[in-house]
């Protein structure tokens, strides 16, 4: 309950510094050769590279992320950031050479799966309303490995195991987590 507490704070929290997510990534580490033990790790290095790219072209981002393990796809990520439109392509040219250094194997197709949140580019901007519809079905769908008590908590109606995880199952950058939250609005409620 913590954890989705922690979550759906931190995603409010980027809406209100303007850096609301833009983006769903999807990363599929063992399909990329990266071992479950090894998957923390990887993300860690995969949002790194994330925040300082999109620095070096003057723009800050606010991200999140759920790790889960199945059956039929192994370790992965579903990333949620804030990814300005003018941004996206130097970003994706970038994401496949990211996953080579990180997981020291040639990238192989479908690895990582990202895509605009509302279908196309700017839609937080160009339509809101539209926008947050979306980002409430795919943050819902990032949360569906809750407990049933989480879910009857927070109203979630999806649930799937999130599988066997090794390390953090859930994170968020540091500007929308608890700390940065407490210094820009105070202490949270509840």
């Amino acid at each position: 309950m913590a954890q989705i507490a922690n979550l759906r704070a931190a995603e409010r929290h980027s809406r209100q510094i303007g850096l609301p997510f833009t983006r769903m990534i999807t990363i599929h580490w063992q399909a990329a050769g990266v071992p479950l033990e090894d998957m923390a790790k990887a993300t860690g290095r995969f949002t790194d590279l994330m925040a300082k790219a999109l620095a070096r072209h003057g723009s800050e981002t606010a991200w999140l992320w759920v790790h889960e393990n199945g059956d039929r796809k192994g370790g992965h990520c579903h990333l949620l950031a804030h990814v300005p439109a003018d941004l996206v392509s130097v970003l994706r040219k970038l994401q496949l050479g990211w996953i080579k250094r990180i997981s020291g194997r040639v990238y192989k197709r479908r690895v990582i799966h990202s895509k605009p949140i509302g279908g196309r580019l700017g839609i937080e901007i160009g339509n809101p309303d539209l926008h947050a519809v979306n980002l409430e079905t795919v943050f819902a769908y990032h949360l569906k490995g809750a407990s049933p008590e989480a879910a009857s908590q927070f109203g979630l109606e999806r649930l799937e195991p999130g599988g066997r995880i090794i390390g953090k199952r859930c994170s968020t950058s540091q500007n929308i987590g608890p700390k940065a939250r407490k210094a820009d609005c105070g202490p949270e409620s509840p």
